[in-house]
């Protein structure tokens, strides 16, 4: 018999999921809920090699899990099986340190940090609820995308303002795609065969949302998302670092009060922002053939942004083992890749053109044999991540 543990990732307006046998870690459902909240949602739901969709209203949080359980009704496999439920838990502040068997209490404690991910934390307690309604007599745990980060050193989580006001309001930096750089950093020392607390590596997550990490012996000793998601590398729509003095200039030279300064950096820069609305690297590739010198701009933007942080994390880690890319553009484009390490041939680093193919679905070294760093494409999972680590917490 199988031991499914069902996982949910419940954003603003969609829900991904995927039923995982914690024993074969086989993927026995998964599917995705968007347009919540629209006129007109949808629910993609794929379970033995088949794919099913169904389109109708989905009014919120409730609505979306009721349509999940009506897939997995129809469709299979049973609910009735699983045995916990794991969420994504995008801000645990610094309260949360560790994956969390989800009480009262802790639905409390994600609703006080919810100033701190507005865009995120809110879709994520509607998700807990409707799920503990639904599964009512399962354990429902908590993953948090910071806790990996929660072992960052004083002199990397704290910004250089007012101690007190720090303090009052929690500022500092938390850093997020934790689950990832987590599964991927053991991944690869797994992949190299080499003992986690041996080696030295910047995993370089590298999706719509993207960040970087040092990890030193297996923990986190810097990464470049700050006290919300916007900070650190270029992103699809997001800006990533800049003067913070923008704020208050665009408010003064502009007329912009600070929301609308704040959808502009998350919604509408980044790639998006700099190549006339065009963030995936197909599109961008394709303007770049056409001679858009915008997308070209933008995707040379990336690449420094992305190059500056490897090197600032190799002057931190002092050494270097393992330079690991991941997530959608990571692990699918060859090319950016290639850009990016280019720059740090100085460094004695460089690739395998014959390596480096374009997609990689399992872990692969693509740097040369004379390279002074391994540089690998890693497949993130943070689905089964997560999954491992609801087992870990009910098996306690």
């Amino acid at each position: 018999m199988p031991t499914p543990i069902l996982v949910l990732n419940c954003g603003s307006s969609s829900v991904k999921y995927q039923m995982i046998d914690i024993d074969s870690e086989e993927v026995l459902a998964s599917g995705m809920v968007e347009k919540i909240g629209l006129a007109l949602g949808n629910i993609a739901h794929s379970s033995g090699g088949e794919k099913h969709t169904i389109e109708e209203p989905i009014p919120d949080h409730t609505a979306a899990l009721g349509l999940v359980t009506r897939a997995f009704n129809t469709w299979g496999p049973t609910l009735e099986d699983v045995v916990a439920v794991g969420h994504r838990a995008v801000h645990g502040g610094e309260r949360f340190r560790q994956t969390t068997l989800i009480t009262d209490d802790v639905i409390e404690g994600l609703t006080d940090l919810s100033g701190l991910a507005p865009l995120h934390n809110p879709p994520g307690i509607a998700g807990i609820t409707a799920a503990q309604k639904i599964l009512p007599d399962v354990p429902h745990v908590a993953i948090f995308d910071t806790a990996f980060f929660s072992t960052l050193p004083p002199e990397a989580y704290t910004y250089a303002i007012d101690r007190e006001v720090a303090e009052k309001y929690h500022i500092r930096k938390y850093g997020f795609h934790g689950t990832s750089h987590s599964y991927v950093s053991k991944k690869a020392a797994e992949f190299l065969g080499k003992d986690l607390s041996s080696i030295n590596q910047i995993i370089c997550h590298m999706g719509n949302g993207a960040s970087i990490s040092a990890v030193k012996g297996g923990v986190a000793v810097d990464t470049s998302m700050g006290l919300t998601p916007l900070a650190g590398l270029v992103m699809g729509t997001r800006s990533g670092d800049i003067d913070p003095g923008i704020f208050s200039y665009l408010q003064r030279e502009a007329g912009m009060d600070s929301q609308t300064v704040d959808n502009l950096l998350n919604k509408s820069s980044g790639m998006a922002g700099m190549a006339d609305g065009a963030s995936d690297f197909r599109d961008l590739r394709a303007k770049i053939a056409e001679g858009d010198e915008h997308a070209k701009l933008a995707l040379d933007v990336y690449t420094h942004r992305l190059t500056s942080y490897i090197g600032s994390y190799m002057a931190i880690l002092g050494s270097v083992d393992t330079i690991v890319f991941t997530a959608g553009v990571g692990e699918n484009d060859n090319r950016t890749r290639a850009d990016i390490i280019a720059r740090l041939e100085g460094f004695g680093i460089r690739l395998d053109p014959d390596r480096n193919t374009p997609c990689n679905r399992e872990p692969t070294i693509i740097s040369g044999d004379d390279s002074a760093v391994t540089v690998l494409v890693v497949p993130t999972n943070e689905e089964l991540a997560m999954a491992r680590e609801t087992y870990q917490v009910i098996s306690q």
